[in-house]
């Protein structure tokens, strides 16, 4: 494989690793100061999927990096 493959899936990885750690932790803040995360009332789906959609940023990061490894 061209390096230009393991240098664009080097990038790839860092994006969604970037993304999901911002994501996740822009839903954690943002459900802390509307007081969703710890308030009285069941959470709403919608911080569920905030973390879930983070969490496959993150499992995404993982496979392409295993995927980049693969190519050497």
């Amino acid at each position: 494989m061209p390096q230009i493959f393991k240098a664009l899936a080097s990038i790839l990885a860092w994006v969604l690793w970037i993304c999901g750690m911002v994501m996740g932790f822009s839903v954690f803040i943002h459900g802390m100061t509307m007081g969703v995360i710890y308030g009285p009332e069941p959470s709403p789906m919608s911080v569920w999927a905030g973390f879930a959609v983070a969490l496959a940023y993150g499992i995404g990061a993982v496979v392409v990096m295993i995927l980049r490894k693969k190519m050497e």
